[in-house]
C-alpha cells in the first residue's frame, strides 16, 4: 500500500483550487487535477474516494478555515465595539489575503448539489457561538444570529472583492463600514 505524502496532498489540493476556479466544477476532471499536482491519477485516489468527496472534503477544510481564523482574532476580554471591529477586519484580511481559497469556498457555497453535502461547518457553531455570547453579555442586540452574521460580513465581502477600486479606497469603505455596523448593533 501506499503511503501518504502531505507535500502531494496539499499540492493535489491546490491544484484542485485552480482548475475549479479555470474550469469549473464540470471542467475539472481527476486527470487534470493529477497533471495540475504533478502526480498521477492513481496517486490523486490515495487521498480522495471520487471527485465530488475530493470537493466536499476541501471546501469543508478551508471553510472551517476562514471560520478558524475569525474565531482565533477574538479575545473574549475585548470591548463590543474591538470585537465587531476585529470580526470585520479578519474577515476582510483574510479574503485579501486568500483570494484563491475563499473564491473556491464561494463558488462551491453556491453549488446546491454540491454544498448541499456537506454538514454545517464546526467553525459556523463557533461564531454563532460567539453572537450568542455577545448577546447574552449585552453587547450586541438581540436580533437572529442570521441577520447579525449577514450585516457584518456579507458587506465586507462586497469592499474586498470590489475590482474597481484601489486599496485604499477599500481600506475607507472598510472603516466606514465598521462605523456603520457598530452604531448599528452595539448596545449603548
Amino acid at each position: 500500500m501506499r503511503k501518504r505524502d502531505d507535500e502531494k496532498e496539499k499540492s493535489i489540493k491546490e491544484a484542485v483550487i485552480k482548475l475549479i476556479l479555470e474550469e469549473g466544477f464540470h471542467g475539472t476532471s481527476i486527470s487534470k487535477i493529477a497533471k495540475a499536482a504533478g502526480v498521477s491519477p492513481a496517486t490523486v485516489y490515495i487521498y480522495f474516494e471520487n471527485k465530488e468527496i475530493m470537493l466536499q472534503d476541501i471546501y469543508n477544510e478551508y471553510a472551517e478555515e476562514i471560520f478558524d481564523y475569525l474565531i482565533d482574532s477574538i479575545d473574549r476580554e475585548m470591548q463590543g465595539q474591538q470585537m465587531i471591529e476585529m470580526l470585520i477586519t479578519s474577515y476582510y484580511n483574510y479574503i485579501c489575503g486568500n483570494r484563491e481559497i475563499f473564491n473556491f469556498v464561494e463558488q462551491f457555497s453556491h453549488c446546491p448539489s454540491l454544498a448541499n453535502r456537506c454538514g454545517r461547518n464546526k467553525g459556523l457553531y463557533k461564531i454563532n457561538d460567539l453572537i450568542i455570547e455577545m448577546k447574552n453579555n449585552q453587547i450586541i442586540k438581540n436580533y437572529s444570529n442570521d441577520n447579525l452574521m449577514a450585516i457584518m460580513f456579507y458587506p465586507v465581502k462586497s469592499i474586498a472583492v470590489d475590482h474597481c477600486k484601489s486599496r485604499e479606497e477599500k481600506e475607507e469603505l472598510l472603516r466606514e463600514l465598521i462605523y456603520i455596523i457598530q452604531k448599528a448593533l452595539l448596545i449603548e
